[in-house]
């Protein structure tokens, strides 16, 4: 196993240089460069103070020499600096990720809560009224744009019935590192993670229904019912544990998720986190800002794919990675 894991690492390096070399080159094909989003926050910089600064700051470089400069802060540890925030893009990344963790993980317990429970008994009790109850639920989750539904949610359950925050991640006043200030920020957290969840279940249930149906036709689960062992052990112990294989694969990509964003809960429903600020420094053109997230993303897909073999192998002894 170790050196299965060790290889896939140094897999990895190639596979991240590229990435980079995709993310820089892409970004800079794009309108403007790491100075337009000042000339929007202050449009009264004139033109020769701002040719200056591109100057001192080696924009007008040729671009292989700004990658070397960007490949070279990267490695050791400087994703360089915010021009619209005017803050260093891992204090300003630090600065959200925390709320990021609190969504994902919000959103990650609660997709499992759902989907697991309603998998399994979908995949039981195929063709009843209870699985067509349940399919139809799938259905209508898959075919229904987050945003919509997002808006849908907040429009509802925060602006209508006013049960929920309509924005943010803690009211203004609320005294850090009190009992009142995680409890608030747990109010906060309630209708962006419901909807989140409620979006993503789609894919588990319909896995995990699936292989229900399969699995219990295999010779061993025959074999068991034939012995008399009583049908609750049969799929407690026979058909749920091989059923859950295909969680398992999707967990390591859901473990990193966690601190990937989401995109349109957090720009929906006004929650400071990654996400956000992922589209708002796209519509700003920061691009320090921009290429810092998407090779934080493209990294945690890496990771998420090693988690994920990593943990097929020790749910199923059976697979063997040489």
């Amino acid at each position: 196993m170790w050196k299965f894991t060790l290889r896939r690492i140094l897999i990895m390096i190639p596979q991240l240089f590229i990435l980079s070399v995709l993310i820089f080159f892409v970004a800079k094909a794009m309108p403007g460069d790491a100075l337009s989003g000042a000339i929007e926050a202050n449009p009264k910089v004139s033109a020769q103070v701002l040719e200056e600064q591109r100057e001192r700051l080696g924009l007008n470089d040729p671009a292989w020499v700004q990658y070397g400069r960007w490949l070279g802060n990267l490695v050791q540890g400087d994703l360089g600096k915010s021009y619209v925030h005017k803050v260093g893009v891992t204090d300003l990344i630090g600065s959200r990720l925390a709320n990021t963790f609190y969504l994902g993980v919000a959103i990650l317990i609660l997709t499992y809560v759902i989907s697991i429970p309603l998998g399994i008994l979908s995949g039981r009790y195929q063709n009843s009224l209870l699985d067509k109850t349940i399919t139809g639920y799938t259905y209508l989750s898959f075919a229904t744009p987050i945003f919509i539904f997002s808006l849908l949610m907040l429009f509802v359950f925060g602006f209508r019935l006013g049960w929920f925050p309509t924005s943010g991640s803690v009211d203004v006043g609320v005294q850090p590192g009190t009992w009142s200030y995680y409890v608030n920020k747990f109010y906060h957290l309630i209708l962006p993670a419901c909807a989140g969840a409620l979006v993503s279940t789609t894919a588990t249930i319909q896995y995990l229904r699936n292989e229900v149906i399969d699995t219990r036709l295999k010779d061993f689960v025959k074999t068991a019912r034939s012995k008399g062992v009583p049908e609750s052990k049969v799929y407690s112990r026979h058909i749920l544990r091989n059923s859950l294989l295909p969680i398992a694969a999707f967990l390591g990509y859901d473990l990193t998720a966690v601190l990937a964003g989401n995109l349109f809960i957090e720009s929906i429903f006004g929650y400071p986190g990654l996400g956000q600020l992922f589209l708002q420094s796209i519509t700003q053109r920061d691009f320090s800002v921009v290429t810092a997230l998407v090779m934080l993303s493209g990294l945690l897909a890496l990771i998420g794919t090693l988690l994920s073999d990593l943990i097929l192998s020790w749910v199923d002894p059976r697979i063997r990675m040489g």
